[in-house]
This record gives C-alpha cells, sequence and structure tokens, in this order.
C-alpha cells in the first residue's frame, strides 16, 4: 500500500439490484480483514456531494446478505456531472480522511468514477451491479441471475392462463439496449418468440412466425419483449397489430416492470457479489485504480473503466440459435 489507504468509501449508485447488499457487506468484512476502516456512503454520488456518511463494521452489514436492493441507497446526480459538483464531492472525502472508493452500478456509475478518479487522483475500484448484465468485460453482474430467475417464474404462471384460454400473451421485461434478460428467460420459459433490440425481427415475419406456430398445432403462445425492442412503437401497439393481423388468439400485455429489480437474491448472485467484494478492497490494497472487477470463465479479473464503456456487449449467437430450435 505506497499511497497508504486506511480509510475505503464504499456506495451504490444507479439502478438498484438484487445482491448489493451482499456486495456492500462483502467490501466491509473485507476492510475490517484488513485492519482498514470503511466508510458507507448513502445515496450514491448525490451524498458524496452531500457528505451523507457513516462508519461501517462488520456488525453494521450482519444479515443482510438475503435482502435485495441496497443499504446504502442508491439516486441520480445531475450535480455530480458538474465540475463543481465533483470538487465538493472531492473534498467532502479528503476532510473525512477517504483514501479510496469502491462503486457499485452499472455504466452510468463507472463513467462518474472514471472521470472522478481521474481528475482528482482518487483509486477507485468497481463493482458490476445491474439486472441488465449489459457491462463489457465481465460474464455476469449482480442482480443479473435473481432477475432471470423472477422472470421465468412469472413466465410460468402467465403460461398457466396462456394454455386455458387460447391467449397469446406479450410478456415485456427490462432490457432497454441489451436483451441478455429477454434471451435467457425466454429460452427458460420456453417462450415460442423472443424480441430483443439487437435483432430486429420485424412485424411481417413476427406474424408468419405465429401463424406457423397455430398451424402446428399451438394453442397459445408466449413473446417475451425486451422493453429495447423496436418492433413497435411499444408493447401495446404491437399487441394491437397482431389482433389486426392474426386470428384465433386472444392478445394480452404483461409488463413485469420494477418486479424484476426486487426481492431475495440468488445464491449465484450472493457468492458473485461476495467475491467481488472482497476482490476490490484487495485490488486497493494491491494499489489498483480507474478499474472494474469482472468475472470471466470463473476467474476474476480487473477491466479498466474505459474498456467497460467502449460498447454494447456481443449477442451469443448460440443462444439466438438455440432459441430458434427449441421455439418449435
Amino acid at each position: 500500500m505506497e499511497k497508504g489507504i486506511r480509510k475505503i468509501g464504499v456506495l451504490t449508485s444507479g439502478g438498484d439490484a438484487p445482491g448489493m447488499n451482499a456486495a456492500i457487506r462483502a467490501v466491509v468484512r473485507a476492510s475490517v480483514y484488513h485492519k482498514l476502516e470503511c466508510i458507507g456512503i448513502y445515496r450514491g454520488y448525490e451524498g458524496l456531494i452531500e457528505e451523507d456518511f457513516k462508519n461501517l463494521n462488520a456488525r453494521s452489514v450482519k444479515n443482510i446478505i438475503n435482502r435485495g436492493g441496497t443499504l446504502l441507497k442508491s439516486a441520480r446526480s445531475k450535480e455530480f456531472f458538474l465540475k463543481e459538483g465533483r470538487l465538493k464531492a472531492y473534498n467532502n472525502l479528503k476532510n473525512e480522511g477517504i483514501d479510496a472508493l469502491v462503486t457499485i452500478g452499472g455504466d452510468g456509475t463507472f463513467a462518474g468514477a472514471s472521470v472522478f478518479s481521474n481528475e482528482f487522483d482518487i483509486p477507485i475500484i468497481g463493482i458490476p451491479g445491474t439486472i441488465d448484465n449489459d457491462i463489457n468485460g465481465t460474464d455476469f453482474t449482480i442482480g443479473y441471475d435473481t432477475a432471470l430467475n423472477t422472470v421465468v417464474e412469472a413466465i410460468d404462471k402467465i403460461r398457466d392462463t396462456a394454455n386455458s384460454h387460447n391467449r397469446l400473451f406479450l410478456v415485456e421485461v427490462m432490457g432497454r439496449d441489451a436483451g441478455d434478460i429477454a434471451l435467457n428467460a425466454g429460452i427458460g420459459a420456453g417462450a415460442e418468440e423472443i424480441l430483443i433490440p439487437e435483432q430486429d425481427m420485424g412485424r411481417l415475419r413476427l406474424i408468419e412466425s405465429l401463424k406457423k406456430s397455430k398451424k402446428s398445432g399451438k394453442t397459445s403462445s408466449i413473446i417475451v419483449v425486451s422493453e429495447g425492442d423496436q418492433i413497435g412503437k411499444n408493447i401495446f401497439k404491437l399487441a394491437s397489430y397482431i389482433e389486426d393481423n392474426l386470428t384465433g388468439y386472444e392478445v394480452r400485455v404483461t409488463v413485469l416492470g420494477h418486479i424484476q429489480r426486487g426481492g431475495s437474491p440468488s445464491c449465484f448472485d450472493r457468492v458473485l457479489a461476495s467475491r467481488l467484494g472482497v476482490k476490490a478492497v484487495d485490488a486497493l490494497i494491491d494499489n489498483q485504480k480507474n478499474m472494474m472487477i469482472g468475472i470471466r470463465h470463473n476467474k476474476l479479473i480487473y477491466v479498466p473503466f474505459i474498456e467497460t464503456l467502449k460498447t454494447s456487449k456481443e449477442l451469443d449467437l448460440e443462444l439466438i440459435r438455440v432459441a430458434d430450435i427449441t421455439s418449435l
């Protein structure tokens, strides 16, 4: 520890994700293990600017590994976009004696962390926490597995009604720019069609596919739609289009919304969050900065923030093929 790190701040920013509490817990207890102080920063970068700090110890984070949401709260900060806001945040860190930061969140969190770290030479390590799984440099993000299980469980229940009434259900899931949740949950729940922003299926092809399914003997269908898909202006417009061009089905829409963010994290997310949290503290002790802790092939790696922000993740073409084959 060349720079003599003695006190680490930890915050969560952006949308909450199941497993964030497990990551906070790991950061705090890893700090205690290494005889470092840990300061919880409430409400993300907004709390950094408003000096909303609290000392955390091993007992402060007891019984939170199983809880969804984030103990430290989260908020989006417009003031942090301004240099004056970041300067205020930096001065607050110095006044508190905080030497380094661990930021838990998505690409917006890392973009802010990268600017802040470069501007004031503050060591910052990021932990990927977002249900969308849309961060470059890591196979998985905290919260993604839990969200998938939530979506699959919901679709399983919807299918019971679809089968009972010969209905076609459009189920909208989160994923404004990435279709990971829709694609994987669609395969897991046996959806007939999966609409994602990375691929434009086209309305005519969708109708032809549904007609083919009906001709093959299917009396109900589930279509999983990522919220960022552009096949219709919105899912309700798409439902109207299908009703106008396909007979024999009642069309219903279910928007799962923020139910996907909540709930107790899965074991996978708890273990992943714990590994990433411990590694984040190890990284700071190892004098790393401006890095995210990612996981590739089950190995933890350092990924520069700039690499996480470059482009959207590549679509897994094998999963597309699996979805096409198994939806017959």
